[in-house]
């Protein structure tokens, strides 16, 4: 079993920064994949970034790259993302996921993800 708590959601003007954090807990995260994901109303959820905990292996979406930025900390069990350049487009509520021994292949896909936090609301205004 993996835990997930997510906190760092906000309302933020375009162009500017949040950082949302994930804390894990559990059982060794040594052969997990943490992804984060998001989703706006009306519209499916879609993915973000990913990173892979043991070596730091990251994949991000095209509409991501370049602003966003994942990373882990592995004494405190912490991922993180750091979104800059914010866009309106960019409100969603944002989930972190994670799941074991997971293709690399799969990041992409929220089916592969066991484990989901609560989610936290991220509001960019125009």
């Amino acid at each position: 079993q993996v835990q997930l708590v997510e906190s760092g959601g906000g309302l933020v003007q375009a162009g500017g920064s949040l950082r949302l954090s994930c804390a894990a807990s559990g059982r060794t995260l040594s052969s997990v994949t943490m992804g984060w994901f998001r989703q706006a109303p009306g519209k499916e959820r879609e993915f973000v970034a990913a990173i892979k905990w043991s070596g730091g292996r990251t994949y991000y979406a095209d509409s991501v790259k370049g602003r966003f930025t994942i990373s882990r900390d592995n004494a405190k069990n912490t991922v993180y993302l750091q979104m800059n350049s914010l866009k309106p487009e960019d409100t969603a509520v944002y989930y972190c996921a994670a799941d074991r021994y997971l293709d690399d292949s799969r990041w992409s896909f929220s089916v592969e993800y066991d484990y989901w936090g609560q989610g936290t609301q991220v509001t960019v205004s125009s």
